[in-house]
């Protein structure tokens, strides 16, 4: 299995996602036959670990620039890890600014890796968050 792969995917689970659910995540993800079950419920995702989901600031981030900077400002870097429903992305390394113009504001549920288990970004149907440990 792609190393790159694995270290954001489990770095990324067992940061921001709920304890309780994180070893079936990984299995599913791990999985190519059951990757699908997983990626397909990030539409409605209910899993974050709020503690590390943080809403990001209207007044600072309102378009995919913004959110870029954002997240630069925080520490990543040009490319990003995406785990997404969408799979013209999904368990793909992309550039930053061209991962988050492809799924900003339309809902296509998806996190992004910046830095493994310490940074990302996450939108669904509903919801955008920053993910942060640090």
């Amino acid at each position: 299995m792609d190393t790159l792969l694995v270290t954001h995917e489990e770095a990324t689970i067992r940061a921001f996602i709920q304890k309780n659910r994180q070893e079936r995540i990984l299995a599913l993800l791990a999985s190519p036959k059951r990757r699908k079950a997983i990626t397909n419920e990030l539409a409605h995702f209910k899993w974050l670990d709020d503690r590390f989901a943080i809403p990001i600031p209207a007044s600072t981030a309102h378009t995919v620039k913004e959110i870029a900077t954002l997240l630069r400002k925080k520490g990543a870097g040009k490319t990003v890890w995406a785990i997404s429903e969408d799979r013209d992305i999904d368990g793909k390394e992309l550039e930053l600014e061209t991962a988050l113009r492809h799924i900003w504001g339309r809902g296509i549920g998806t996190i992004l890796s910046c830095i493994p288990g310490k940074l990302g970004y996450f939108e669904d149907e509903d919801y955008s968050r920053l993910l942060e440990r640090k």
